[in-house]
């Protein structure tokens, strides 16, 4: 494996990892909704999960995984039911237009601070780890870019590097809609954006459903 071969890899994936997808919608509607350390928690989750995915891959356990059919759709309709879930929840909260004050990203005591990182947390975990193109990703994608003899230790590297890019640009995403989110949490603005939202976000669950991988 070449240093050379490593920069086009990163080059790829960033390429990849800034076009919008479910992460992308996930990310966005939690740190409207709860300010940026739930943002920041919900990109942990994804890239946790990230993590997940590229070591299993690395270990072969992906491929398993892929080759039982059953267990595979299982997966993916689950991602399904949870974006689509994720969608509808998006949509109601557009319908009834009622949004609390902002005050700030810390207006609860801790124990509520600390309920709404792991819920944060863990809409970012399930939305990656139940998309199955993530498992096709690292797959397919990842051995295009090791030359012949290359190890379990350069797979592990390009996961993990994918992992480490993906975070780090949804943390410049959750400070970006931080920075603007005094505007974007005006009435009529926070509707448009939740009904856009719940729109995409039932649009990849669609997508996913009929997307054949």
């Amino acid at each position: 494996m070449s240093w050379s071969k490593y920069g086009e890899f990163l080059a790829f994936a960033m390429v990849l990892i800034v076009i919008p997808g479910p992460d992308f919608a996930v990310v966005t509607k939690n740190t409207l909704v709860g300010g940026r350390r739930r943002g920041r928690w919900t990109a942990l989750g994804v890239s946790s999960s990230n993590l997940v995915q590229g070591t299993a891959a690395a270990f072969g356990l992906s491929a398993l995984i892929v080759k039982v059919q059953p267990l595979f759709e299982a997966i993916k309709w689950a991602g399904v039911a949870y974006l689509a879930y994720l969608g509808v929840q998006a949509l109601r909260s557009a319908r009834r237009g009622e949004y609390a004050p902002l005050d700030g990203d810390d207006p609860s005591g801790p124990a509520q601070n600390t309920a709404q990182n792991v819920a944060g947390w863990r809409q970012g975990f399930i939305s990656n780890i139940t998309n199955p193109k993530v498992l096709v990703f690292y797959l397919a994608v990842l051995p295009q870019f090791l030359t012949p003899g290359a190890g379990l230790g350069w797979l592990l590297v390009l996961a993990w590097s994918h992992a480490v890019l993906s975070l780090s640009y949804l943390i410049v995403l959750v400070t970006a809609l931080h920075g603007a989110r005094r505007l974007l949490m005006r009435r009529k603005v926070r509707r448009g954006l939740d009904a856009t939202t719940g729109a995409v976000l039932l649009g990849f669950s669609a997508k996913l459903a009929t997307a054949h991988v």
